[in-house]
């Protein structure tokens, strides 16, 4: 099972940027296609919204990849 922590870990991490490259990307095309103000609003609060949920992202399969995961807590006195 630690193993599989450990290579969710990695897929977690490696999905965050490019979570956030396929975003801007479509923001890109999106604003490119459509260049009205209405539309940049609407990417650009997408995109300030899913940034920091990506870097959150990316610090889980972190941590996950490090194995910090490897042995959780079963009482709260394990804490």
């Amino acid at each position: 099972m630690n193993t599989v922590k450990r290579a969710m870990g990695l897929v977690w991490l490696l999905l965050g940027p490019v979570a956030i490259i396929y975003l801007i990307s479509m923001a890109a095309a999106e604003i490119k296609a459509r260049p009205v103000i209405d539309t940049k609003i609407q990417w650009g609060v997408f995109i300030i919204v899913f940034v920091p949920i990506s870097i959150g992202m990316m610090i889980f399969g972190y941590y996950a990849l490090k194995g910090e995961y490897s042995q959780l807590p079963e009482r709260s006195e394990d804490l």
